[in-house]
């Protein structure tokens, strides 16, 4: 019985060997998720190595200039190549770096004591390291700045290696144009890829001493990636050659502001936006002070609606929009007389204004006329024709009070130098899909007058049918000039995002537009922003306004024209307007450019 029982534990072990042979070669044929993201060799050199048929090299930063500016290693990171970056940032006692501070404030000390008893000329290098040692040494004694070790090391990866020398040389270059010094790993290039590795391990350990304020410039999280999957390409960004490709109605309004001197670009921008929305089925609404449009406008059948005395253009202030909305129907007469009143205090201020006593003349003379065609704030009588200025200046004159001196204020836009165009019925039709209003051959005096009443018969259409619309009001200054006018387009910056508008504000004369609080507000009512090249005096009002870092603020009075920075809600790129040679064509108003 023995025997048997040996032979069958025997068995059975074999058995179970067996079937653990089996189980290792199983376990042994399954691919883990290390060998799919293991390469299929690496090969260490002495300045470079290769992950299966990669290449790759690791450099660290040994030095830096005195003063580091935001930003500066973003140019590194957005750079259109393939690369690690790895940080370490290790936190060093404060006790121990005011003792050696203060040991090195006195060395600096003894030194310049000991050159003035030599009688040698003064050294700013050594000046300059003893006030930076001091001020240290200050703002850490009061809490207000921290001492770190801090290493940077970066690697870079290429299919062969002269394409490997030629990306590091390219890393090196931007560096030192900053003064940061560079230096490859040489005979440690498995330590510098084990430490560029996502697994946090400082095998290279070459740091730097860092203050707080020092390390927060190289903030990494800079990424200036401005690319939607819809939207309309605006331009190249010069940060890593990415397309940027925005669509302004994804953000909380779809308002922008276009800030540039004269020849920066600002109308080749705006009109080339215009092009490419319409292709997306936006419509276009343009106030043109200049004539700088009805080539485009022409070339894309657009309506082309030339304001001058000597025209047939007619458009009537007194037109109520046609609203569907019964909570707009019923206060539509009643906001078409609030924007009358402004209308009014432009065309009769005469720089004197209007006293209490004839705004409230006014606004009965107002109220009395539409009565009088038959329309009051029942919005069943808002379809009846709506009366004219020259309805109104009878009503004026027949009335008592300050009412005939005002119609004698009011008769040279009835029967007057500025008779018709705004006194009599409206005969434009702007059903397409883009319109152009121009106002160039209109005298100085009625220029602000003409683009408020443009404004008031857009938003009247806006209201009443809503669609994607974007409006560009060019040389907008001009409509700042009055508080009215400008109230008015602030209105609709604040406004134009429930009607599904878009409205682009453009000027080239920075410091009067937001010398105004009006012009201010309406530059915070726009989620978009595009500052091109900008005077000199310029550049320190929108610095302060958009908190620009200085190296921005050097950019921006040296732009080359076509180039600036783009703001779009909380992201901004440093930008590239390009146009393709047909767009080109239609668009530029260089005089050179033209065929």
């Amino acid at each position: 019985m023995a025997k048997k029982t040996n032979a069958g534990d025997i068995a059975q072990q074999a058995q179970l060997q067996e079937e653990l042979e089996v189980q290792q070669a199983f376990e042994a044929g399954i691919t883990t998720l290390r060998d799919l993201i293991s390469p299929s060799s690496i090969e260490i050199e002495r300045d470079f190595f290769r992950l299966g048929t990669k290449y790759g090299r690791t450099i660290y930063v040994y030095g830096y200039p005195r003063t580091l500016y935001t930003g500066w290693l973003s140019t590194v990171i957005n750079i259109d190549e393939v690369l690690d970056i790895s940080m370490y940032i290790y936190p060093a006692d404060t006790s121990v770096i005011m003792k050696n501070l203060t040991k090195k404030v006195t060395q600096l000390e003894a030194s310049m004591n000991i050159n003035n008893e030599k009688g040698k000329t003064r050294d700013p290098e050594l000046e300059a390291a003893l006030n930076d040692a001091e001020e240290l040494r200050d703002q850490l004694q009061v809490g207000a700045e921290k001492f770190f070790r801090y290493g940077l090391y970066i690697t870079v990866y290429a299919d062969s290696l002269d394409e490997l020398q030629f990306v590091q040389h390219k890393i090196e270059n931007i560096f030192g144009q900053q003064m940061v010094f560079t230096k490859v790993a040489t005979s440690q290039q498995e330590q510098g890829m084990n430490s560029t590795m996502p697994q946090c391990t400082d095998q290279l350990q070459i740091r730097r001493n860092m203050n707080t304020g020092a390390i927060s410039t190289s903030f990494p999280f800079t990424s200036a990636d401005l690319t939607q999957e819809k939207g309309i390409l605006y331009g190249i960004n010069m940060h890593n050659n990415g397309l940027v490709i925005f669509d302004r109605f994804t953000l909380e309004n779809a308002n922008m502001v276009v800030f540039a001197k004269s020849g920066a670009g600002k109308s080749f921008t705006v009109k080339l936006e215009a092009l490419r929305s319409m292709m997306v089925g936006a419509e276009i609404l343009i106030i043109d002070p200049e004539n700088e449009y009805q080539k485009l406008c022409d070339a894309v059948g657009g309506t082309y609606i030339r304001l001058s005395l000597n025209s047939d253009v007619r458009i009537n202030p007194f037109d109520l929009p046609k609203l569907v909305d019964s909570e707009d129907a019923n206060d539509s007469l009643r906001t078409n007389i609030a924007t009358l009143h402004g209308l009014f205090r432009i065309m009769l201020g005469g720089g004197q204004g209007l006293t209490s006593v004839e705004e409230a003349d006014l606004d009965q003379a107002i109220i009395d006329t539409y009565a009088r065609a038959g329309i009051t704030s029942d919005p069943l009588t808002h379809n009846a024709p709506p009366p004219t200025i020259s309805n109104l200046f009878d009503t004026l004159l027949h009335m008592g009070g300050s009412g005939p001196a005002l119609a004698q204020r009011l008769r040279k836009y009835t029967t007057g130098t500025f008779a018709g165009i705004f006194s009599q019925q409206s005969n434009i039709d702007i059903n397409n899909q883009m319109v152009v209003f121009n106002i160039r051959d209109l005298e100085d005096e009625l220029r602000p007058v003409a683009m408020y009443v443009v404004l008031s018969h857009i938003w009247s259409i806006v209201r009443a049918d809503q669609r994607k619309r974007l409006l560009l009001v060019d040389e907008a200054w001009q409509l700042m000039q009055y508080e009215d006018s400008a109230n008015f387009l602030f209105s609709l910056a604040k406004r134009a995002r429930k009607y599904y508008l878009g409205l682009t504000t453009i000027t080239q004369d920075v410091e009067d537009f937001m010398s105004s609080k009006l012009g201010r507000a309406i530059v915070g009512n726009s989620s978009m922003q595009l500052l091109l090249k900008q005077s000199a005096s310029a550049v320190d009002v929108l610095s302060d306004v958009f908190k620009l870092t200085d190296e921005e603020r050097k950019r921006l009075a040296n732009f080359p024209v076509g180039q600036g920075l783009f703001f779009a809600g909380q992201n901004h790129v440093h930008i590239q307007i390009i146009a393709s040679e047909r767009e080109e064509e239609l668009i530029t108003t260089n005089p050179n450019a033209k065929k």
